[in-house]
């Protein structure tokens, strides 16, 4: 077992699919109020990790234990109700609702007893402005605006402060930034540093080193579904995780993608 912060770690873990290998072996220990950071290329066995840890997927062989107790999550929802919460890259929020009713969709605030019980738009509406506001979301001021309405970052901020207003211990968080612009891939990771403040522990899957590199704690990295290398922040200069993550090839495109690391 890790240390006394870990809430959720895997041991020894693999995962098959037929005679396919996803996972092999692959150990990790994800902390509460850390940013443990999961690098790898496409194929490189992130999606099945991410399955695991969030209850999609058993493994085939190997170990996982949930705040010290070892567990098997019986599906996705076992794993969200134990706390853990997964934004996906497309979020998942439904377009043509308001941002409230996304907010609070399958637990909405109501009002009156019995049968005669109604959704509480307007107490639905003013909490989810001031949560999307607490994590630096200021231009919407309508609660009954429709998420389609909203950028990508907003969204991302929208899924990530929901998972965090439930209650979220676990956020694992499936390539946010991804198709962002500069400016709203800070405020994402700006929010994620904020949760980190707050004792949520984040696992950030992602291929961009240099988002990787500006928030997070720990990181491991993934090359074809095994663990290549785990190390702390500041263990492994730059140059060391670019290696790593190209294998050798494409130094430049990734050394663009890190120019601005200091």
């Amino acid at each position: 077992m890790g240390e006394a912060n870990t809430i959720l770690e895997l041991s020894h873990v693999s995962k098959t699919f037929g005679s396919t290998k996803a996972l092999s072996d692959v150990s990790l220990a994800v902390r509460s109020g850390e940013i443990l950071c999961l690098l790898g290329d496409n194929g490189a066995g992130k999606s099945t990790l991410i399955k695991i840890l969030s209850g999609y997927h058993t493994p085939s062989a190997g170990r996982m234990f949930f705040e010290g107790r070892e567990t098997r999550f019986s599906g996705p929802r076992s794993a969200r109700l134990q706390g853990i919460a997964t934004v996906h890259q497309d979020v998942g929020s439904i377009p043509f609702m308001s941002i409230g009713r996304n907010f609070f969709l399958g637990a909405e605030l109501t009002r009156g007893i019995g049968p005669l019980r109604w959704i509480d738009t307007r107490a639905s509406n003013a909490k989810a402005l001031e949560q999307i506001r607490r994590f630096g979301i200021t231009r919407i001021n309508d609660g009954n605006q429709l998420v389609g309405t909203m950028s990508g970052g907003e969204r991302q901020v929208l899924a990530i402060g929901r998972a965090m207003y439930f209650g979220a211990k676990v956020l694992i968080l499936d390539e946010p930034t991804s198709a962002l612009g500069v400016k709203e891939a800070a405020i994402v990771l700006k929010l994620m540093k904020q949760a980190r403040s707050e004792g949520v522990a984040i696992v950030f899957i992602t291929h961009n080193a240099r988002h990787a590199m500006a928030v997070g704690d720990r990181f491991t990295v993934l090359i074809h579904g095994q663990v290549a290398a785990a190390f702390k922040r500041g263990e492994k200069s730059r140059e060391e995780v670019l290696n790593l993550m190209a294998g050798g090839e494409q130094m430049s495109e990734l050394e663009a993608d890190l120019e601005n690391i200091d």
